[in-house]
């Protein structure tokens, strides 16, 4: 997480870990994976990007993506959106309004892509702090997760209704879209169904 002068342009990190699951069966972010649960590769991601906070956002198993994630660390913290049933823009709402009236800007991970790659975080940071007005990785011309969004940007994102999330918001931006080359395809993985953690 940032200290001194990173804070002068401070983000944070939202990490996205409302839905049921239901593809999965239920269960899915506190599913064992490696050493610990699902939800732990998105915690770890948010964790080492250049952030002032990281804010988890639940709603369904609340009790128990709460508990994983302060068993992760306990700096975390914990929104819930009651309205999560809705969808992804209902949950990355909730988030963007427990945020700092100074937050410069916001990287938001998904709760079911555990390997997010490290090395792309400080560089989609600088994107942004240069100008652009969001950043997102990149493998084999397909754009990925997690992305990072600057302040400009949160009224549109307090406006999302449905599924998608902040596609359509990128979709819109053209060259303000920073494009970060990913080392791998951690940015392109998540896991939606139990046949996916063998992948």
């Amino acid at each position: 997480m940032a200290t001194g002068a990173a804070l002068q342009s401070a983000f944070e990190a939202v990490v996205l870990a409302a839905g049921s699951g239901s593809r999965f069966g239920g269960g899915k972010l506190t599913t064992a994976w490696g050493p610990g649960v699902l939800l732990e590769g998105a915690l770890a991601a948010a964790f080492a990007a250049p952030v002032r906070s990281v804010t988890v956002v639940i709603g369904a198993e609340a009790e128990a993506v709460s508990a994983a994630t302060r068993a992760f660390d306990p700096r975390a913290l914990i929104v819930h959106a009651a309205d999560h049933a809705q969808g992804m823009g209902a949950s990355l709402r909730a988030g963007i309004a427990s945020l700092p009236d100074d937050a410069a800007g916001v990287f938001v991970f998904l709760g079911d892509m555990p390997r997010a790659p490290h090395a792309v975080l400080q560089p989609m940071a600088r994107a942004v702090r240069d100008g652009a007005l969001a950043a997102a990785p990149v493998f084999g011309r397909q754009r990925g997760n997690p992305v990072l969004l600057s302040r400009a940007l949160f009224p549109k994102l307090l406006a999302l209704t449905g599924d998608a999330g902040a596609r359509g918001v990128l979709q819109d931006l053209g060259a303000g879209l920073a494009l970060i080359e990913s080392p791998d395809d951690g940015v392109l993985y998540d896991v939606d169904v139990p046949e996916d953690l063998a992948r």
